[in-house]
């Protein structure tokens, strides 16, 4: 630019109004002329002291003042929450010519935000097959369509289907219950309509006949409980499908019906699990994510498992904290998992589930093998994953044959005979903590099956039977320790044991949680449950 400029001569301030003026005439209308030369009568004053350092050629000025501000934002100044898709987008642009720049500035970005920020484009599984096999595969011939039906609200949790039903008002309203310290709490609620068609709901379930549930769809399309009990009868009957889209439309019915100040994304918004009517949403997300997970999108999911936990982060009703890890791991999001432990850890202890024993250096040792970063961080990354798998296997002894097991891989002679990870460690250990054990090892173990990650495992496993051998008192602690703590599950995890129907976990449920009926749209309900609306006697 500066070259170009500096070969122009520079137009004195008439030359410049004859110019304009003869453009002007050439395009036609003496009236706008009139207007125009109006206008730079006001403007001469601003641009006199301009046009000593640059000439005024057509619009010069205003796209370097352009560039400029481009500039800036990608500089990564302080960005206003409104603006950071922005920045995204414009990120996305310039990935192809510079894809170094583009990974350093996202990682600024992230590291700014809330932990558990949700991005709007990240909740779209469209976006992240679009990654994955490019927009053609995904959308194929497709024209964008214009839609011949008029929805009521645009979404972002799902987007609404031709196939659906018109929709119309369901009866649920969503309000503002309080506000403290910058924290908002929520609840939906049902209308009395909507407490009728709930009665007759309950009823269809009773009769144990999916066909009442399908009837009473078809005069209410979008009551959300008909909606999530008939997706679990789908997916008995191996139409995933179906299951799916029963689902997604569930989600549309009650995003319609948000509160205005309502936000997915800011993390400061909760909802109470304790609230019956509530626990439609939390469930129906769940689902989802499920779906999302078997489809191949563990980014997608991702997302909406941070949804779901800060709709109550303190609580966590659906545990949602046994399954980040993985989602995480999936998404190869490794530095998110990394960052979630290092601020959660000192008052969430997640140290204590060996699912985040376990995964977190599992995400340092991906970390170490990333060679694009510098030296330093690729050391101090494989320090930490040897320290901690180290702590890992001996607070957890129980998952290593388990997980060996499941990856096809024979241990050796020493670790096979060694007492502290033999058979002894599994049937000593309480039925809670086998319960968490058996459901990371058959959700997670396929991510272990690397050869790279068994090499590093193996070394572990030697210098902690080394620890082992020397009686090192850090071994004795944690067996005090397993035995202290995980007595009993709490209630939150049966839940999420359930939910996610993992064949080993639930062999290992209590008979107190198997032996009572289990509903797919209100599993193993709070038993400090707050009701606002009771059924009638019949």
């Amino acid at each position: 630019i500066t070259n170009e400029e500096s070969e122009d001569e520079p137009l004195s301030r008439e030359q410049q109004v004859d110019t304009r003026l003869s453009e002007r005439d050439a395009a036609g209308g003496n009236g706008e002329v009139t207007e125009e030369t109006e206008g730079d009568g006001q403007r001469d004053g601003e641009e006199a002291e301009q046009l000593d350092q640059t000439p005024v050629l057509s619009n010069k000025p205003r796209k370097k003042k352009k560039k400029r501000k481009t500039k800036k934002t990608l500089a990564g100044e302080a960005l206003e929450d409104n603006d950071l898709e922005d920045i995204d987008s414009l990120l996305e642009k310039i990935e192809d010519t510079n894809g170094l720049s583009q990974q350093t500035q996202s990682g600024i970005i992230a590291d700014s935000r809330p932990l558990l920020y949700v991005e709007h484009r990240n909740l779209n599984p469209e976006n992240e097959l679009k990654r994955y096999f490019g927009a053609r595969a995904v959308l194929g011939d497709q024209r964008p369509r214009q839609r011949q039906r008029q929805y009521l609200c645009s979404t972002w949790l799902t987007a609404p289907k031709d196939t659906w039903p018109r929709y119309s008002k369901t009866g649920i309203s969503m309000q503002l219950l309080d506000t403290r310290r910058g924290v908002q709490s929520f609840t939906f609620e049902h209308h009395r309509d909507y407490q009728q068609v709930q009665f007759k709901f309950l009823e269809a379930v009773e009769s144990m006949d999916p066909n009442n549930i399908v009837l009473l769809l078809e005069v209410y399309p979008y009551h959300v409980d008909c909606l999530l009990q008939l997706s679990d009868v789908c997916r008995m009957q191996e139409d995933q499908e179906m299951a799916r889209d029963l689902v997604e439309r569930a989600l549309y019915s009650l995003e319609c019906t948000f509160h205005p100040i309502f936000s997915l994304t800011s993390g400061t918004c909760r909802l109470d699990y304790r609230r019956l009517e509530n626990r439609a949403f939390f469930l129906a997300l769940f689902k989802h994510l499920m779906f999302l997970e078997k489809r191949g999108c563990p980014r997608t999911a991702l997302e909406f498992c941070k949804l779901i936990l800060s709709l109550d982060p303190e609580n966590d009703p659906l545990c949602m904290l046994l399954l980040i890890d993985f989602l995480s791991l999936r998404a190869k999001e490794y530095t998110f998992l990394t960052r979630m432990f290092q601020e959660w850890e000192s008052h969430r202890n997640l140290s204590q589930l060996p699912n985040f024993a376990f995964s977190v250096p599992l995400a340092y040792f991906f970390l170490s093998q990333q060679e694009e970063r510098p030296e330093l961080e690729l050391s101090q990354a494989r320090e930490r994953a040897a320290r901690l798998i180290q702590l890992a296997l001996i607070m957890f002894p129980s998952v290593l044959m388990p997980l060996l097991d499941h990856c096809s891989v024979q241990p050796d002679a020493r670790v096979a005979s060694h007492s502290f990870f033999g058979l002894n460690a599994q049937i000593s250990q309480p039925p809670a903590l086998n319960q968490l054990t058996s459901l990371y090892v058959g959700r997670t173990h396929s991510l272990w099956k690397d050869p790279a990650v068994m090499a590093w495992l193996e070394t572990n496993v030697h210098a902690v039977l080394r620890m082992v051998d020397a009686r090192d008192p850090l071994v004795e602690e944690s067996e005090l320790k397993r035995k202290m703590r995980y007595q009993s599950a709490p209630r939150n995890i049966y839940r999420h044991v359930i939910l996610s129907e993992m064949k080993e976990a639930m062999a290992a449920l209590p008979l107190e949680v198997t032996s009572q009926p289990v509903m797919g749209f209100d599993p193993l309900p709070p038993l400090d449950s707050i009701i606002s609306y009771t059924r009638p006697e019949r």
